[in-house]
């Protein structure tokens, strides 16, 4: 299969006619690989408006429908994927992660009908997985035979996903992962410490798969590689420049900081230069083991957390509903914490980068579809106190805070009535009831004494409401009287207007 026929100028040209202000500016600096350079950089407009992506982490590690690292794990003794793997398909000296990438079929993968849903659901960008740390490319690789048109479903994934999402004038973007692959996915040289092939190598000791497997060297671990070769620096530089030139990404993605110093600061420069409304996500890791990381160069990425309070620039937190691969009866986030993290992490000057893990067919299963369905109805309502929104002065009140740090929504606490997110568009000020109020509302912050909103307010209404509302205004708070039916689930929004 050719990769898709779609220029740059094409794309934004349908982005143009979804976005009617977008213009690239004449004059643009030049981008190199020094820090200097890259501190240039600016965030542009489009994804401080957008809020609110949907991602497709899907590969060849979906198909034993086991959960994330399946071909790392599946070369450990004794993990749980090594138990399902010797059970299901038989012992990893005999059928390996290479023998798993032929079942990845993609059999009922429609892309168009996915891509009308998510932006149902309020989704102004998407982001494909372009590859993990399986060292599998989901595209049509020039360098790298391991990939989808060659092997597995035989399709152009990354190229099928960004046809989609242009043409409903959606933002793409790719997410890579593949620095770590020299370390993470050498366990693949391993061999069973006990039981009857104690000693026998896995398959990832066959010279014949080494351009899948890596010729044999020591490091395993999952962090970034300490001491990969020159060779594998290139290899990672030439595919992932090879992806974004063929695709031309609105936004890229790398799992953790700055991958190999000047090798992927030259890759950023390449990005910015080719692309002047890019943006390029990285991770501030404190441990220093997951890459470089400077304040500036690009925009900042929380996995599967937050930042503390409003941050000055435009930041992403990247979650899932559940895990990142698919895991057949695992219980997925419900649309109503959806719903309060979008607003949490929007009032902060974030945006939510949300996965929704396709089956191997390339479907969703009914839970995934009740979650998006639960995030479309709200959205409908309530999309403006979200889409092209700003902070206010405090992002919020309330007795519910997240913690902030990477790895942290496992500490989420269910969110009350009593909790507030605050937007803004221009003078109009949304206040996110992380709830819903039998009778009515009260937000402190509003009150007079808070010295916050210093003048009047001329109106208060419910967004998905028409019919005016009672409120009253003390030193305290702003009271407001919530009508017996509510126009929204699991959140309520106030549109605030000032008045003389």
């Amino acid at each position: 299969m050719k990769p898709m026929k779609i220029t740059r100028r094409q794309s934004l040209a349908l982005l143009a006619a979804a976005h009617p202000a977008l213009r690239l500016s004449a004059a643009q600096q030049q981008f190199d690989a020094s820090w200097e350079s890259l501190k240039q950089y600016r965030c542009p407009d489009w994804f401080r408006d957008a809020k609110f992506g949907i991602w497709a982490h899907w590969g060849p590690q979906c198909v034993p429908q086991q959960g994330d690292w399946y071909a790392r794990n599946m070369y450990i003794e004794g993990s749980r994927q090594y138990e399902h793997h010797v059970a299901t398909y038989g012992h990893p000296s005999k059928f390996g992660f290479k023998d798993i990438v032929p079942l990845w079929k993609a059999e009922r993968f429609e892309p168009e009908t996915l891509m009308a849903r998510y932006q149902r659901a309020g989704a102004k960008y998407f982001v494909a997985l372009a590859a993990h740390h399986d060292n599998y490319d989901c595209w049509n690789s020039r360098h790298h035979r391991w990939n989808s048109v060659e092997t597995g479903p035989r399709k152009d994934i990354v190229g099928m996903w960004r046809k989609a999402a242009l043409a409903r004038g959606m933002r793409f973007g790719v997410t890579e992962h593949l620095a770590r692959s020299w370390s993470w996915f050498n366990v693949n040289k391993g061999a069973d410490k006990k039981g009857p092939l104690t000693g026998v190598p896995y398959d990832g000791n066959d010279p014949k798969y080494a351009d899948f497997y890596f010729e044999p060297h020591e490091e395993n671990g999952y962090r970034y590689p300490k001491n990969p070769p020159d060779s594998w620096k290139q290899a990672w530089l030439r595919r992932i420049t090879d992806l974004v030139d063929q695709y031309q990404p609105d936004l890229l993605y790398t799992d953790g900081g700055i991958p190999f110093g000047e090798v992927g600061r030259s890759l950023i420069a390449h990005f910015y230069q080719q692309n002047r409304q890019a943006v390029y996500t990285i991770k501030n890791m404190a441990d220093g083991e997951h890459g470089e990381y400077q304040d500036g160069v690009a925009v900042l990425d929380m996995e599967r957390g937050v930042v503390d309070g409003i941050h000055p620039s435009p930041w992403q937190t990247d979650t899932c509903i559940g895990g990142w691969y698919y895991h057949r009866g695992i219980q997925y986030k419900r649309g109503r914490t959806v719903i309060h993290m979008l607003a949490d992490i929007v009032s902060k000057n974030g945006n939510l980068l949300l996965n929704f893990p396709l089956r191997p067919d390339g479907t969703l299963d009914r839970d995934e579809n009740e979650v998006l369905e639960d995030i479309t109805a709200w959205m409908r309502v309530n999309a403006e106190a979200i889409h092209r929104t700003r902070p206010w002065k405090v992002f919020g009140e309330g007795p519910t805070q997240l913690p902030a740090g990477n790895f942290n929504e496992r500490n989420l606490k269910p969110f009350t009535p009593e909790d507030f997110r605050f937007t803004t568009h221009g003078e109009t000020l949304y206040a996110i009831c992380l709830g819903v109020p039998e009778t009515q509302a009260a937000i402190t912050s509003l009150g007079a004494k808070s010295g916050l909103w210093p003048g009047r307010i001329a109106s208060v209404r419910l967004l998905g409401d028409d019919e005016p509302l009672t409120w009253a205004r003390n030193r305290d708070s702003l009271l407001i009287d919530l009508p017996e039916r509510k126009p929204s689930a699991h959140a309520v929004v106030f549109r605030i207007i000032p008045g003389g």
